[in-house]
């Protein structure tokens, strides 16, 4: 009795030691933010923040970071010195209950004898101020978006914060194009480490696996500095995740979605398990640990063996039909800091989301050169992602350790109809399709200041896997004369008496590794009277992958001939029962070879040096070299790939400040595309949406481009731009795809052009509307629009009679459109966006022999975003309508050369398909 007294004494003690801290809580905020150079960006590492008629002040971190804890409801006036640059004195910072105050702050280098001069600011005209510097400040030229921009737009991950910064259009809702220049040849980083591809057959990332709420900052860069990757043209896309959250907090989302050609209608597809719906096979489409091996099949099995490997294929082919469920999303977001003596801070970042969608792209029309098709497509999709960052910063030092981790499961079923000329048949083609893919991805990285000045010391180690398995990809035709096509008496016949690659089982297992790490050091130092930084680095990458195929088939064994005929008869779920393989009508047959599977690895080091140094007051240069060493070697039955190349690559960014608010830029820089091993290996597999195989090209060589930018830029007030960017590009050995005709079922592979050149012009203007009239909605809206105009001209290789000589680059549009207006009201509470989009017509596959090159067509995307802020900001309910018009994706044959659509003019549909118009609602609580 007297322990369970003491027990309940404790628990109340506990109780309200508990509600007198949440108590005490209420009653205290923050201040926290950056300091950094106005002239250059850099931040300021040790730069003395404190509270003036206080003792409380603190230290920026390595980072320039600082916050200021404990504060009661009131304003502020903020000192900030630091050794060479004008103090200065900020007012009027307001701070509230159980709220973050975020202020960052710009210093000006002055002279020693100067350095007693104070500077007074309020706080709205700092915040003015820091906007400017961070718009003006890029030592390239560069477009992006901050994780204050992030929070006002209802975006719910990466792709979709990716539309509204200056040049880049999303396609697919995932893939980030620059300049008009296809997704090969932009580069992707996160945290300071390349993204590797996320695609198997494609050098592409999927940037819609990242949640937006955890990223601190995007940027593209679209020129380059010797401390970026070489690989890429178009531009550099680094997004930085967060690590050490402002405050504890705690959130949660959930959404729903409705597709107009999808949802509610009738939805074909293989049963699923709980594990589909998680983003996981459960193994039963996978090949049996005991299946017999190439050899054994192509030596001969005994009857017994051959049934038992048939059995244990998968073979459960029904399908069922029920309405599609609306698409479904679900996020929960966690932070926790812990502050300690000395401006110590421990942080820690998780984040877990969840995706499901049921997709119809019904009536696809492929009409083409011999074919008729029509297709309607069934894709089941499930994504699985987690974060989870940590980090501790302790005096001049810290590190961080993140993570990220990405599943995806798509599980296709279709089915097509339609003529086939060139066989004279008439077809019924089923397609069983499921594709798993996972990506981990782990950086450790430190940042220290070295002395007492600005020097700082940051490497960073990283790991990566990639795995893509594609278990049981099977496909079966039915077909039946011409001739007999409306005779009911005339059955289909299933086209199981031999194999080929449009017939057959593929089974395929990719597992890739990434292994990095670099390190630098930058320091400043006085050169021609003006602060002048050098920064050098080291760095490697190795990666190494594996990849395993097969392409297995069922071979209808009977000499029988009524036998056969009702077999190949039967329908699709029905053909491949355990009791017909148990009575041993079918053999099992494989028709791939060893040289399908392949291995490749790749060791990538490098080094740079570079200068960024102050020239008067007005101009600025960042110039240096990059020099990197790359060898890849791919190997199938024999090595077919052991490539080395030595790569020095100067690049020089040049800014003239005009006026306060007016730069011009110019650069030149040279970089890099290397081929994927995709893009090397030999392997080919008949992809059944495109009517083709589809191969490597182990004799690609490595793409140099030789750049060079002019911009000029001018910021009228805060948050506001207007520039104009003139861009040239020489491509040496420019990798493209094309397509190889002379066969029935084309290749498409890839090829080296030895000459490409694009250059163009690019448009952008970020204006708040409030200069039409000053009322209260026109000061609440912006409009923003980025036009580019580009040409681009190839010559093709001489090696083939090509029916282009000349051509626009693959992949290259020669005009992109972005705009939008935004609006909010309500104290900010309610957004509004409305987004535009259309790129101009572009080559998909190079012209052949006997086609010319396929192109695909323009069309209008119009996207409307709504956001409303509830309980006290901290819920809030967003509404997106995306693709509103859903016109129609077309990919065509121009036979009439008008450069434009016109099925009714001569050209050729290669696919047509309408996405449907798709629209979400969901709701985050953040505690």
């Amino acid at each position: 009795m007297k322990s369970q007294l003491t027990l309940k004494k404790a628990f109340i003690t506990l109780l309200f030691v508990a509600i007198g801290a949440a108590v005490f809580a209420q009653g205290t905020g923050k201040i926290s933010g950056t300091v950094a150079d106005k002239k250059t960006g850099e931040t300021l590492i040790g730069a003395a923040v404190k509270i003036v008629g206080t003792t409380k002040a603190v230290g920026t971190d390595v980072d320039g970071k600082y916050i200021l804890t404990g504060l009661a409801d009131g304003k502020y006036t903020l000192e900030i010195t630091y050794i060479t640059y004008s103090t200065k004195r900020i007012t009027d910072v307001e701070v509230k209950a159980n709220a973050t105050t975020t202020l960052n702050i710009v210093m000006e280098e002055t002279s020693q004898t100067l350095n007693q001069i104070v500077v007074t600011a309020s706080f709205k005209q700092e915040s003015v101020n820091s906007l400017y510097a961070q718009q003006k400040n890029s030592a390239v030229i560069s477009d992006g978006i901050s994780s204050d921009q992030i929070k006002k737009s209802p975006d719910k991950n990466t792709s979709e914060a990716l539309r509204r910064v200056s040049g880049a259009t999303i396609q697919d809702n995932k893939f980030v194009v620059v300049r008009g220049l296809s997704d090969r040849y932009n580069s992707a980083s996160l945290d300071n480490s390349t993204l590797p591809s996320t695609e198997p057959n494609r050098k592409a990332f999927s940037f819609d696996i990242v949640p937006s709420n955890l990223v601190d900052k995007i940027t593209i860069s679209k020129t380059a500095t010797p401390d970026l990757p070489a690989d890429f043209a178009g531009g550099a896309v680094q997004i930085t995740t967060k690590d050490i959250p402002d405050q504890n907090f705690l959130s949660f989302g959930l959404g729903y979605s409705y597709n107009s050609q999808s949802t509610f209608k009738d939805f074909l597809a293989t049963s699923k398990n709980a594990l589909n719906y998680l983003g996981f096979d459960d193994g039963s489409k996978q090949l049996a640990d005991n299946f017999p091996t190439r050899a054994k099949i192509v030596a001969g099995l005994t009857p017994a063996k051959n049934i038992a490997a048939l059995k244990s294929l998968p073979n459960s082919l029904s399908i069922k039909n029920a309405p599609a469920l609306p698409g479904q999303n679900y996020q929960f977001n966690i932070g926790r800091v812990k502050h300690f003596e000395n401006n110590n801070r421990l942080g820690a970042l998780f984040s877990l989301t969840y995706r499901n969608s049921q997709t119809i792209n019904e009536d696809v029309n492929r009409s083409f050169y011999v074919y008729n098709y029509r297709d309607n497509q069934y894709r089941f999709s499930t994504n699985l992602g987690a974060l989870a960052n940590f980090a501790y910063s302790f005096g001049k030092n810290k590190i961080s350790f993140k993570n990220i981790y990405n599943r995806s499961y798509d599980d296709n079923y279709m089915e097509r109809t339609g003529i086939n000329l060139g066989s004279t048949t008439v077809n019924k083609f089923y397609a069983y399709d499921v594709m798993q893919k996972s990506l981990l991805k782990s950086t450790l990285e430190g940042d220290h200041q070295i002395g007492e000045g600005n020097s700082k010391l940051k490497w960073t180690v990283a790991f990566s896997n990639i795995l893509n398995n594609q278990p049981n990809q099977l496909k079966i035709n039915y077909a039946k004369a011409i001739a007999a096509q409306n005779d009911p008496n005339v059955p289909y016949q299933a086209n199981i008496t031999s194999l080929g690659k449009e017939n057959t089982r593929l089974f395929t297992d990719l597992n890739e590794n990434i292994y990095s790490g670099d390190v630098n050091y930058s320091t400043p130092f006085q050169l021609f009277k003006s602060t002048t930084n050098l920064k050098i680095g080291l760095g490697s990458q190795y990666r190494e992958r594996t990849f395993l195929a097969r392409f297995l088939g069922m071979e209808l064994n009977s000499n029988d001939a009524d036998q056969q005929a009702r077999i190949r008869a039967l329908p699709v779920d029905q053909i491949f029962s355990p009791s017909l393989i148990q009575s041993g009508v079918y053999k099992l047959s494989e028709i791939g070879t060893p040289a399908d599977n392949y291995n490749a690895t790749s060791l990538t080091n490098y080094g740079y040096a570079m200068l960024d140094q102050k020239i008067g007051k007005k101009s600025r240069v960042v110039y240096g070299v990059r020099v990197e060493n790359y060898n890849v070697k791919l190997n199938t039955t024999k090595q077919l790939v052991d490539d080395t190349q030595l790569d020095v690559l100067p690049s020089v960014n040049y800014t003239y400040s005009l006026t306060p608010k007016s730069n011009l830029r110019v650069s030149y820089y040279r970089t890099l595309a290397r081929p994927e091993f995709r893009e090397l290996a030999p392997f080919s597999f008949y992809d059944y949406e495109l009517l083709a195989n589809q191969g490597g090209n182990s004799n690609l060589k490595r793409t140099a481009i030789d750049n060079a930018d002019l911009r000029f830029e001018t910021y009228p007030n805060a948050g506001e731009i207007f520039s104009v960017s003139l861009f040239y590009k020489h491509f040496t050995n420019a990798i493209e795809s094309y397509r190889y005709d002379v066969i029935s079922t084309p290749d498409i592979s890839y090829f080296n052009t030895a000459k490409a050149t694009t250059y163009g012009v690019e448009l952008e203007a970020r204006k708040n509307l409030s200069f039409i009239d000053e009322t209260p909605f026109l000061k609440n809206t912006t409009a923003y629009v980025n036009f580019s105009l580009i040409k681009s001209e190839v010559k093709n290789p001489d090696d083939q009679n090509y029916i282009d000589k000349t051509r626009p680059m693959v992949g290259q549009s020669p005009y992109v459109v972005n705009a939008g207006l935004q609006h909010s009201t309500l104290a900010n509470k309610l957004n509004f966006n409305l987004l535009y989009n259309r790129i101009g017509r572009r080559i998909i596959q190079a012209s052949g022999i006997n086609f010319p090159s396929t192109w695909e067509a323009p069309r209008n995307v119009i996207d409307f975003q709504a956001g409303y802020k509830v309980m006290k900001t901290k819920g809030e309910f967003k509404l997106n309508v995306g693709d509103i018009l859903s016109e129609r994706n077309t990919v065509y044959f121009d036979y009439n050369k008008n450069k434009k659509y016109d099925a009714n003019g001569g050209d050729e549909t290669i696919m047509s398909f309408k996405p449907g118009t798709n629209v979400s609602l969901s709701f985050t609580y953040s505690f």
